[in-house]
C-alpha cells in the first residue's frame, strides 16, 4: 500500500511540467502577453488580468492551491484540472470558482479550449469587477459632487466658501495641502488684474499665513493656470523644465520643513467666462489619510491622475460660479452697509450732539446678543443667534433711530426750554422795557424840573425807576434760569407764570405780554428742556423709523428690522411707545436694543447739555428700570456681567 502511494505522489509531481509543457505549446493560440510559470505542483498561466492555476486534479489534497484561494474566491483566478476527479473534489473549491476541466493531456487542442475559456472567464469576472467598483467610485464621486456643489452654492460668506472649496477640491483628489488665489483689480476700477493669495490648508504642517498679492503672469504656475485659462499638472515640480515660464520657489518647503512633488493648478471660471481665481493644490497621495514627512514623500505622493484633473475641473467650474455669486453677494453686502452707515451718518448730522449713539448702541446690541447666545442657564439659556440674528439686530440698532429724520431738527436739537430765537426775542422785550423805562424817567425828571420840582423830587424818580429796573433785572435772571434743562423750582415756576401776566407797552401804545403763553409753557417745563409737544413729536420718531424701514425692501434675511427698531422705546410693563407692548410682545432683539440704548443716553460724553454718568451709576439706573417694569432684569444682569459695556470703552468710528 505504501509502494502504491509513493507511486501516485510520483505520478502527481511528475504532472505539473506535463501541464507546463503542454500550456508552452498551445501559448501562441491563446494569444499575445501569456505568461506559463511553474509553482511547485502548479502551474501559473496568466493573461492579462487574467489567471489560471492548473493542477493535477490528484494533488488537491496536498492543498497546491492554498495560497491562490484568496484570488480564486474573489473571481480573480480560476483553476484548470488535469486528470480524472476523484469523487467530491468540488468541496475543496470556493463556491462559484472558475473552473475548467481536461480528462488527459493528449489532445493540445481540448487544453487550448479548456485554457482559452478560463482565461476569458477570469478576465471577465475581473472586468466586471472593475466596471463595478469604477461604477461605485462614479456613484460616490458623483454623490460628493452634488453635495459640494450644494454646499459651496449655498455659502454666501466669502472666507467661509474659499475654504470649503479648498477643502473639498482636496478631498476629491487626495490632496495633501493647497492654495487659493482670487483674481482682483489693482486698484479700485482698473482693469490691471493681479492674484490675491486668500488662504492655504496642510494637513502635513502647520504654518501661519497671511493674505498677499502677485502678478498676474505666467511666471508663476498659479499666474500661469489664470493666464492660459489651462490647468497646469506638475508631477514633479522640483523638476519643472527649463522650457517652462513658471518656476518652483523651495523657500516655502525650507521654512517650513515640507517637501513639495506633484502640484495642479485649476482656474475658475465665472459664469461671465471670466477667469475668477485658481486652485493650487499640492502631493497626492497614495492613502489620503497619511500624513506626509520630508522622508515618506518619495513613498506616499503620487502625480495628479486625469481621474483627479477631471474631478477637479468639474469642481473648480462651480466654484467659479459660487465664487463669482459670493464676491457679487459681498459688493453688495458691503454697498447696502455702507448705504445704512452713511444714513445714519446723515441723521446725526441733523443732531451732532447724538454722534455716534447709533453706531454705540449697535455695539452693544450685539455685544449683549453674543453673551446671551453663551449663557447655558436662566430663562434665555436655549437662545440662540446666527450670523444672520446679529446682522439684522446691527443693522436695526443702526437705524434705530432713522425715524428723526421726519423731526423738526430745531427739537432734535433743543438744549434749553426756549429755542435761541425765542430766547433772543425775550431779551429783546426785556431791553425795550429797560430803555422805556429810562425814557420815562428822563421824561419825568424834564417834566418836574420844568414844574419847579426841587433835587428831592428828582432824587426819588430815580429811586423808583432803579428798583423798577431791579424787579426787571430780576425777571430777567429768573428767566434765563429756568431755561436751563434742570428740575424747576416751585417758586421759579410761579414767577414765570406772573411774568406771563405781566404787560409792557410798544411804540404805538399797544400792550403786549412780556412773556408769550408759549414762552410760558416752555420755561415751566418742570424736568429736561422740552414740552409736553415736544416730547410727542420727538416720540413720533420711533413711529417714523418703523413706517421708513417697512417701505424698504429687506429681503426674506432681514425682515423683522422694522419690528425690531420700531420696538425699542417699549416697556415691559405696557407703558412704553408707540404701541404700548406687553413683555410677551416685544421682541427680545428690541429688549436687548433698549438697554444698549439707555446705558449708552446715560454715559454718552458726546452731551453738551450733560455729564458723562460713570458706568456704576448708569449700571444702577438700569437697575432701576429693572424694578420699574421698564427694562428686562435678566438681560440687564448679562449686561453687567459679561461687562458688554467694554465694548464702547474706545473710539468708535463709522
Amino acid at each position: 500500500m505504501q509502494d502504491r502511494d509513493r507511486t501516485n505522489d510520483t505520478e502527481m509531481t511528475d504532472l505539473a511540467p506535463v501541464i507546463l509543457m503542454r500550456a508552452v505549446e498551445v501559448e501562441p493560440r491563446l494569444g499575445e502577453g501569456l505568461r506559463v510559470e511553474l509553482h511547485g505542483v502548479a502551474v501559473e498561466v496568466q493573461r492579462g488580468e487574467g489567471l489560471v492555476i492548473g493542477v493535477s486534479a490528484s494533488t488537491l489534497r496536498r492543498a497546491p492551491l492554498d495560497p491562490y484561494l484568496p484570488r480564486i474566491a474573489a473571481g480573480h483566478a480560476g483553476v484548470l484540472l488535469v486528470g480524472q476527479l476523484p469523487d467530491g473534489m468540488l468541496d475543496a473549491l470556493p463556491k462559484n470558482a472558475v473552473i475548467a476541466h481536461v480528462p488527459d493531456l493528449a489532445s493540445p487542442d481540448a487544453l487550448f479550449v479548456a485554457l482559452h475559456g478560463a482565461l476569458e472567464r477570469v478576465e471577465l469576472r475581473v472586468a466586471a469587477e472593475r466596471r463595478g467598483r469604477w461604477l461605485t467610485r462614479y456613484r460616490y464621486e458623483l454623490g460628493e459632487l452634488i453635495e459640494i456643489s450644494r454646499a459651496i452654492s449655498q455659502e454666501r460668506d466669502l472666507d467661509r466658501l474659499l475654504t470649503l472649496i479648498l477643502e473639498k477640491s482636496r478631498f476629491i483628489t487626495g490632496a495633501d495641502a493647497g492654495s487659493i488665489y482670487v483674481l482682483e483689480s489693482v486698484t479700485p476700477g482698473s482693469r490691471e488684474k493681479r492674484l490675491r493669495f486668500k488662504l492655504s490648508q496642510n494637513e502635513s504642517v502647520t504654518f501661519e499665513s497671511r493674505e498677499f498679492t502677485i502678478p498676474l503672469t505666467t511666471r508663476s504656475v498659479a499666474g500661469a493656470a489664470a493666464v492660459n485659462r489651462k490647468p497646469i499638472n506638475i508631477p514633479d515640480v522640483y523638476a519643472i523644465g527649463s522650457d517652462e515660464p513658471f518656476g518652483f520657489d523651495p523657500s516655502f518647503d525650507r521654512k517650513v520643513g515640507y517637501r513639495t512633488r506633484s502640484m495642479i493648478a485649476m482656474p475658475m471660471i465665472s459664469a461671465e467666462d471670466d477667469v475668477i481665481g485658481v486652485i493650487q493644490l499640492i502631493n497626492k497621495k497614495r492613502d489620503p489619510q497619511n500624513r506626509l514627512s520630508v522622508d515618506t514623500v518619495d513613498r506616499e505622493v503620487v502625480p495628479f491622475d486625469q481621474r483627479s484633473e477631471d474631478l477637479l475641473a468639474t469642481l473648480a467650474s462651480q466654484a467659479g460660479i459660487a465664487l463669482e455669486n459670493a464676491l457679487l453677494y459681498d459688493e453688495i453686502r458691503r454697498i447696502f452697509d455702507g448705504f445704512v452707515r452713511a444714513s445714519v451718518q446723515a441723521i446725526e448730522q441733523r443732531d451732532p450732539t447724538t454722534s455716534g449713539h447709533s453706531l454705540r448702541v449697535s455695539v452693544l446690541s450685539c455685544g449683549l446678543a453674543e453673551a446671551v447666545d453663551r449663557i447655558t442657564s436662566g430663562p434665555y439659556k436655549d437662545m440662540r443667534f446666527t450670523r444672520r440674528d446679529l446682522k439684522e439686530l446691527e443693522y436695526a440698532s443702526l437705524l434705530h433711530d432713522f425715524g428723526k429724520i421726519g423731526v423738526r431738527e430745531e427739537v432734535l436739537v433743543k438744549a434749553k426750554k426756549l429755542y435761541p430765537h425765542q430766547l433772543d426775542q425775550v431779551r429783546l422785550r426785556f431791553d425795550y422795557v429797560r430803555k422805556s423805562l429810562e425814557a420815562e424817567g428822563w421824561k419825568r425828571k424834564l417834566d418836574a424840573q420844568l414844574a419847579g420840582a426841587g433835587a428831592s423830587d428828582l432824587k426819588r424818580i430815580d429811586e423808583e425807576l432803579a428798583a423798577r429796573a431791579e424787579e426787571l433785572e430780576i425777571a430777567w435772571r429768573t428767566v434765563q434760569e429756568a431755561n436751563e434743562p434742570t428740575v424747576l423750582k416751585e417758586g421759579d415756576f410761579t414767577r414765570i407764570a406772573e411774568l406771563g401776566q405781566r404787560t409792557y407797552v410798544d411804540a404805538c401804545g399797544h400792550a403786549h405780554p412780556l412773556l408769550t403763553s408759549d414762552e410760558v409753557v416752555s420755561l415751566q417745563v418742570t424736568k429736561g428742556s422740552l414740552h409736553d409737544r415736544e416730547i410727542e413729536e420727538i416720540r413720533s420718531h420711533v413711529v417714523h423709523t418703523f413706517d421708513f424701514l417697512s417701505s424698504i425692501p429687506w429681503g426674506k434675511s432681514f425682515t423683522r428690522i422694522p419690528e425690531i427698531a420700531g420696538a425699542h422705546h417699549e416697556k415691559l410693563n405696557g407703558r412704553g411707545y408707540p404701541k404700548g407692548l406687553g413683555s410677551d410682545q416685544i421682541p427680545v432683539p428690541s429688549k436687548i436694543m433698549t438697554i444698549a440704548d439707555i446705558f449708552d443716553a446715560l454715559t454718552a460724553r458726546d452731551r453738551p447739555y450733560k455729564k458723562a454718568m460713570p458706568v456704576d451709576r448708569a449700571l444702577s439706573i438700569l437697575g432701576f428700570e429693572v424694578k420699574d417694569g421698564h427694562v428686562d432684569g435678566e438681560l440687564v444682569r448679562i449686561f453687567a456681567e459679561a461687562e458688554v459695556f467694554k465694548k464702547v470703552e474706545g473710539d468708535l468710528s463709522y
